[in-house]
């Protein structure tokens, strides 16, 4: 089961921390951009060197399909490559493409994104549940048959998600929690030998006091916290995502770290000084969530 491989990776490299892979052509150092290359291929060079950089540190690699869809078809292309690319390097991916639909539209995402013999093959997939719990079952089976998992949209890291996850149902019960409770029922049912579930929850670093909550009722599932960085969240926000053993969390980073070299007044334009800046900003990231998580809990297991 995939969340087992996820647990041995983050205790081998005592590291819950991972980078996102989001190529944002504006934000690409020169050097990536001034050869003979397509923008394309140009940010399947970029993204190689990135993944080169870390993959020592970082359990796992978070690709944002968004920003290859950008570049149309050879976009998509990179976006498998870079999925490959990463697996050879013996990380997981977690597909952050946010997918769903009814029906036979979602039995064919989940085909896509998650199947061994798709065309993506990631580990996880990101999920909105929003389209009703029916809509999910083909994500859950289709992880469940191929040994991957999914991480569900329960508490997104930007400010305007409380107009849906802290709305009410019909029963006068939050919506992020009454999802939470969802995730932890249908998760106890695939939970790996290292007793955590492959159903798993997207939970931001942004909102530490709720993340508390969804932890208290999500005991067994692995969280998917974005928002850590520049989008606000800190390392003291994020250990609120964690269980006492100080895992059950993926604190994901994109920007910070991909795009530092842009507040590096002495980075060169260089490739081997972005890459050292990049691997140096995933290196600080885990040394600081590291730090509060040692602080926090005394029955770490890495």
């Amino acid at each position: 089961m995939v969340v087992d491989g996820l647990v041995e990776e983050i205790r081998r490299k005592k590291n819950p921390c991972i980078v996102g892979i989001d190529p944002e052509w504006s934000k690409l150092p020169d050097c990536y951009k001034s050869g003979a290359l397509s923008r394309a291929d140009s940010v399947l060079e970029w993204a190689t060197d990135v993944i080169e950089a870390v993959a020592d540190i970082v359990p796992a690699v978070k690709p944002q399909m968004a920003f290859f869809e950008v570049f149309g078809a050879e976009g998509v292309r990179v976006h498998q490559q870079i999925v490959s690319r990463a697996h050879s390097k013996g990380l997981i991916v977690v597909d952050d493409s946010k997918r769903n639909d009814i029906g036979n539209t979602a039995r064919a995402y989940a085909y896509a994104h998650l199947a061994k013999d798709g065309p993506i093959n990631a580990d996880f997939l990101t999920v909105s549940p929003f389209l009703g719990t029916d809509s999910m079952q083909p994500f859950i089976d289709t992880a469940a048959r191929e040994g991957k998992g999914i991480f569900v949209l329960v508490k997104t890291s930007n400010p305007g998600s409380a107009e849906i996850s802290e709305a009410t149902n019909a029963q006068g019960e939050n919506i992020s929690r009454w999802l939470a409770g969802w995730v932890n029922s249908v998760g106890n049912t695939c939970v790996g030998e290292c007793g955590y579930s492959s159903v798993g929850a997207v939970v931001g670093a942004t909102f530490p006091d709720e993340a508390r909550q969804l932890r208290s009722i999500m005991k067994n599932s692995f969280f998917l916290v974005p928002g850590y960085g520049a989008q606000g969240g800190g390392a003291a926000d994020v250990v609120s995502c964690f269980n006492d053993d100080g895992l059950g969390a993926l604190v994901s980073s994109s920007r910070g770290v991909l795009y530092r070299h842009l507040e590096t007044p002495e980075y060169d334009g260089s490739r081997p000084m972005y890459t050292d800046i990049v691997r140096q900003s995933a290196i600080e990231m885990r040394d600081a969530v590291c730090g509060e998580l040692y602080t926090a809990y005394t029955k770490m297991v890495y």
